[in-house]
Order: structure tokens, then sequence, then C-alpha cells
């Protein structure tokens, strides 16, 4: 009856973003589905990808989180297994490092049967603070802006083979890429730690597929923001705005000091949602960078929107190299 045992439990940890009076942490509670992302092989592929959609949350359970300065917050995740903390908490710029990376540890307070937990019932999670001496943020898609998804190819037939059918050590990376957003958290002085959040529509389920993605192509370290996968039986309620509006808004609401460039690509929405941010927050987007991509009615189309468009600087990118040039022009990078 090996087979009826119960996983153990973990806590994913997401990277958020707050400030120096309000913390924001978010993450999910979960049993351990054993998920290996260097394995190899169809079957191990097809395996992992139903693991990270087949997922055993653990719901409505009290968690601690535990802060540098030995304050403890007490929560509860909620019928999806997804936890928040949302609430002010003063000086915590002091608690973080050279980056503006709070760290914190979050566990469970109950017994939950004597389930096993892993890493000791203590989990690391992370929350960025932008320093004081940023010039601006950089609010960047990821499928196709920065990984080779093929969200353009019909009936998203590339979508599917990549993300369910490749690991991630095996995803390729826009060439220049990483470069360029290193260049750009570095700024002119290259010491600003410029903050870089990476925002998609996909999935929570796919939080530590990109993460792994974002380092082992060692692109700067910033909160992933993905949207939950609802079901029709989901309890969860929905947002009012559709997942990229609502998390780019509440970033630009976050710090209304700062001004932010945005990266996407003409493949889907991004040059529509990001003409729509520059009129929502006037004065506050300093840049919009396009990925081109290998669909000529999209491209003619997005040419077209921005062939007269004077509210902001706009570069329809087809490679890094023009972007990094561009940047260079418009004294965002050295």
């Amino acid at each position: 009856m090996g087979w009826l045992k119960k996983d153990p439990l973990q806590i994913v940890a997401f990277n958020t973003y707050g400030t120096a009076k309000h913390l924001y942490l978010k993450g999910r509670a979960l049993e351990d589905e054993d998920i290996d992302l260097e394995k190899k092989g169809w079957f191990s592929l097809v395996v992992n990808s139903w693991k990270r959609f087949e997922t055993d949350e653990i719901r409505n359970t009290p968690l601690k989180v535990f802060l540098p300065n030995n304050a403890v917050v007490l929560g509860t995740t909620d019928a999806e297994g997804y936890y928040l903390f949302d609430e002010p908490q003063p000086n915590l710029s002091t608690l973080t490092d050279t980056e503006g990376w709070l760290s914190y540890k979050v566990s469970y307070t109950l017994n939950l049967g004597n389930r096993k937990i892993q890493l000791n019932n203590l989990f690391l999670g992370k929350m960025i603070i932008p320093k004081t001496d940023s010039s601006f943020g950089v609010i960047s898609d990821i499928d196709d802006t920065i990984l080779h998804t093929g969200v353009a190819s019909p009936l998203k037939w590339r979508v599917v083979i990549n993300t369910f059918f490749k690991t991630p050590h095996k995803r390729k990376a826009l060439e220049g890429s990483a470069a360029f957003y290193h260049l750009l958290h570095l700024g002119t002085s290259k010491a600003e730690a410029n903050p870089i959040f990476y925002v998609s529509n996909s999935p929570w389920n796919l939080y530590r597929y990109l993460d792994v993605f974002l380092k082992m192509n060692h692109f700067p370290k910033g909160p992933i923001l993905l949207r939950d996968f609802r079901t029709p039986f989901d309890r969860t309620p929905k947002t009012e705005l559709a997942h990229k509006y609502h998390e780019i808004y509440n970033i630009l609401d976050t710090y209304p000091d700062l001004k932010f460039i945005l990266i996407g690509d003409c493949g889907e929405k991004d040059a529509y949602i990001y003409l729509d941010v520059v009129k929502q927050f006037p004065n506050r987007i300093a840049c919009i960078y396009l990925r081109s991509v290998e669909h000529s009615k999209r491209m003619k189309r997005i040419s077209k929107v921005f062939k007269d468009y004077k509210e902001v600087p706009v570069l329809i990118v087809d490679n890094s190299k023009d972007a990094i040039a561009h940047a260079k022009t418009h004294g965002f990078i050295a």
C-alpha cells in the first residue's frame, strides 16, 4: 500500500516586492511532488508537467513568518494553498542586503497530523525593496521577450512543446537579453541596483520552472509575478483587472517616485497594454522596448501603431545590440 503514502509538505515562497514600511510576501503551501527539473526523456517530462499542474494544496492552514529583526508575523493559507502577508511593517529597509533584498523564513505552525515537512519546516523567501538611489525600474514580460516560447505560433503549438517537453535547462534565452538586463540593472553608475520585475501570464505552477530558467541564463534576480491557474472549481477571488494590468498598475502605485522601462514583445497584447499604462500613469514610463516576432501580420500591425507615436521613446527590437545602443543614447545605461 506504499502508493497511498502521503507526500511530505513544502512551502514555495515567491520572490515579491514591498517598501520600507510595507510587507508584501506571497507563496504557496503544497505537498512536495518530487519534481526533478533536470530529468530528461519524454515520459519523465510528461510526468513532471502533470505534477506541476496537479497540485495538492495545503488549504486554510496557519503559517508563521520570521523576519531578520526577530519579528514574527502570523497568517493563513487560502482555499488554494496560497499565502499573502500584506500589511504595514516599519523599518524594513534596515533588514535588506546591498541589492535591497529582504530575506525571511516561513513555516507551518501546526503539527498537521505528524506529516513530514521538508527543510526542517523553515522555507526561505525574499522581498525586494528598491534602493533609494535607483534611477528607474524595469517591468518585463517573459514569453518571447527573454524566453523563446512561440506565443505567435499557430494554435500556440510551440508553447505546448516548449513548456511541457523541454526542461528549463534546455530552454533558450533570446540572444543578448540577459546582458541587456544586467546593464539596465546596473544603470549609468554601474552600481544602482535598478529593480527588475518579471510579469507573465504563465500560471504560478510554472514558478520554479521559470525561476530555474532565469538563474541558468544569468538574468538579474527579481520578483516573478505569475497568475493563478483557474479552474471551474476555483475558490479564490478573481481580480477585477486582467493579470498584467493588475500587476503593472500595482508596481507603479507601490513606487510612485520611480520611473519604469517596459519590455515586452510584438506577439500578443504587450504593446496595447503598455500604451494603456502610459495613459494611466503619465510621466512615469521612460521607454518601451518590444521584441519582434516571426509573424508578418502582427509586426505590420504593431509597426503601424507606433509609426507616429511620440508620448515616450519606443523601439521595436530585432536584436539586443540595437536595444543596448538605444538605451545608451537615452542615458539609461553606461
